[in-house]
């Protein structure tokens, strides 16, 4: 007798189910973009349990007569794709038509829909899989679905659920991806009867996140405006420099519409980052892509979490320009917080003012200079590489100007020999020192060796070794690249390769093994990085080295040299390490601090 059989409906329908329905939340976002792709402009979500009791969808859209109410109930019956040339351009969220038979061959379910002109509505009670009641409904116009039991009837998979809170976190996890990828649609959410959050209809992104995430997230965002390229449109918010999270909990990405994971996109927003964010730590992001629907396969995954681009690299690096523009733009507002205020309050009649002024010398030897390291030979061409903040006449302390007054900042001191104290119309601002002067002579040393070219030295004995050909056809492409980074590299057969040459700065004692791992550190880097991104990282080590500590005393003319100096820097907000280099403290919240404002 034969060993294969053909599986009875109810267990194809269980297996089915177990590739869409994985957990209470993924119930919750099939029937939220359900109801979205229905046009609904409010949904009421209402769970028990966890979910795993009760999930309750309702929504205002177009609603359903009872023979499409009947069919939704069947497997690969949908209204979203008529053949296959619609499944090579989807631009709906759901289109497989699986979600519904899915839900309700593991579940208690119960469906009620109307259409907004119809007398009466449909309502559909199906166990296990299996219709048992159709009748006339009363209710509003729209769509309500109730799933109850969750996985009652497959034990196996019920055990694996998790507890009732960490469930009810999926799903309010969920239900604030579907808000911030739908601001026009208002969502409520209610837990066990109570109100967990309600979210009215916004006009714009930023309203949405204000209203899920609070005012003081949203000010430390920067907007993206516009287009990337001609191929992507790219709009949303992205976190200012400094502002990060160890996880990328709040790294949220949506490609036309739908809220998807990419290894590549997130690969694309480090790199538009790079020095602006430290090591360890992921951007705050809300990044929206809205491409050519024919450019995207949505067919990949079997809960759509992921997605296909035709052009990926065109993807990636519109990702980094567009995020290294923002922050370049950022660059000016960032700049603003430098400004000193308006205006400074009269003295009180009959008294004499105290001098608070700085004074000339903050506690600082004759004369303090801090220049970069010296290369010496190794680069050549390179004449006094030091870059010194040097003393000059002191002038007179308070607000300095700077070309034709369109820039001023107002130095107040010095704290702990290590922070420049300074005001603005928002209240104190404080500079750490060794963090300005690190990103000063970070920039200035690889401006230079870029300008002069990568210092270089042979090798005693040439290295020849092989790759895999995906990586052999990637550094035929970019051996014009490796060259310019310093790297002596040429073909020497099929996928094998010679380097006689490496960048002085690299310490590498076997340089065949030190290849494989630049190449694939090179393969997530922009095309329009710096040429001395290999040496970026000896770079940062160096200037660490030898940019002022703490305790290093500063002449009031050097503290505003370096202040000067940092504003004129390409990405002024942190360390090459990305540390912030200033944080604002505002009045408010000095107010707050002295009790002066609850």
């Amino acid at each position: 007798m034969g060993r294969i059989r053909l599986l009875s409906d109810t267990v194809a329908s269980q297996v089915a189910a177990g590739e869409v329905v994985e957990r209470p939340a993924s119930v919750v976002k099939e029937l939220i973009e359900n109801s979205i792709d229905a046009c609904a402009r409010k949904i009421e979500i209402l769970i028990r349990r966890g979910g795993i009791s009760l999930v309750r969808v309702v929504d205002d859209g177009c609603g359903m007569d009872r023979d499409d109410a009947l069919l939704s109930l069947e497997r690969h019956a949908t209204s979203k794709i008529r053949s296959a040339a619609d499944l090579q351009a989807v631009s709906t969220l759901g289109f497989r038509g699986e979600a519904l038979p899915s839900i309700a061959s593991v579940s208690r379910f119960r469906l009620t829909t109307r259409e907004p002109n119809a007398l009466a509505g449909t309502e559909i009670i199906v166990n296990g899989g299996k219709i048992d009641i159709v009748r006339d409904g009363g209710e509003a116009p729209g769509t309500q679905v109730e799933v109850r039991s969750l996985f009652f009837n497959v034990p196996a998979r019920r055990k694996f659920l998790r507890s009732e809170n960490t469930e009810s976190r999926n799903i309010e996890h969920q239900i604030h991806l579907q808000a911030i990828g739908h601001p026009q649609t208002a969502f409520t959410l209610l837990r066990d009867d109570r109100l967990v959050f309600q979210v009215p209809t916004t006009e714009t992104l930023g309203d949405r996140i204000r209203d899920l995430y609070g005012a003081e997230l949203l000010e430390r965002l920067i907007q993206l405006h516009g287009a990337a390229s001609r191929k992507v449109q790219i709009r949303g918010f992205i976190g200012q420099a400094g502002l990060s999270r160890q996880t990328r909990a709040q790294q949220l990405i949506f490609v036309n519409g739908r809220a998807i994971d990419s290894g590549l996109i997130t690969s694309a927003i480090r790199e538009g980052y790079h020095t602006a964010l430290m090591k360890g730590q992921y951007p705050v992001t809300f990044l929206f892509l809205d491409l050519d629907p024919a450019t995207v396969d949505v067919n990949v995954h079997p809960a759509k979490r992921e997605v296909r681009f035709r052009d990926p690299n065109a993807v990636r690096e519109a990702i980094v320009r567009c995020i290294q523009q923002s922050l370049e733009r950022g660059r000016t507002e960032w700049q603003e917080k430098f400004r000193a205020p308006l205006g400074v309050p009269a003295g009180v009649p009959g008294k004499v003012a105290p001098n608070l002024r700085l004074r000339p010398e903050v506690s600082a030897p004759e004369e303090s200079n801090r220049e970069l390291p010296h290369l010496g030979s190794t680069v050549a061409g390179v004449v006094d590489p030091g870059r010194a903040i040097k003393t000059h006449q002191p002038p007179s302390p308070g607000p300095v100007k700077r070309d034709g007054d369109r820039q001023q900042f107002q130095i107040i001191g010095v704290l702990n020999k290590l922070y420049v104290l300074m005001e603005n119309a928002d209240g104190l601002v404080l500079v750490d020192q060794h963090a300005a002067h690190e990103r000063i002579l970070f920039e200035e040393l690889r401006r230079r060796m870029e300008e002069q070219g990568v210092p270089s030295q042979k090798l005693l004995l040439s290295q020849i070794f092989d790759l895999p050909p995906r990586d052999a056809d990637w550094v035929e492409r970019n051996m014009s690249i490796l060259q310019k980074m310093g790297i002596g590299i040429e073909s020497f057969g099929p996928n094998t390769f010679k380097v006689d040459s490496l960048p002085i700065f690299l310490n590498a004692s076997d340089p065949a093994q030190f290849m494989r791992k630049v190449i694939d550190d090179l393969k997530s880097v922009s095309s329009s990085s710096s040429e001395m991104r290999l040496g970026e990282e000896m770079i940062a080590k160096t200037v660490c080295r030898h940019a002022v500590k703490a305790n290093d005393p500063l002449r009031y003319p050097e503290v505003e040299k370096l202040i000067r100096d940092l504003l004129d820097c390409d990405l002024p907000y942190c360390c090459p390490h990305g540390r912030p280099t200033m944080i604002q403290i505002s009045l408010a919240e000095l107010e707050k601090k002295f009790g002066r404002k609850v």
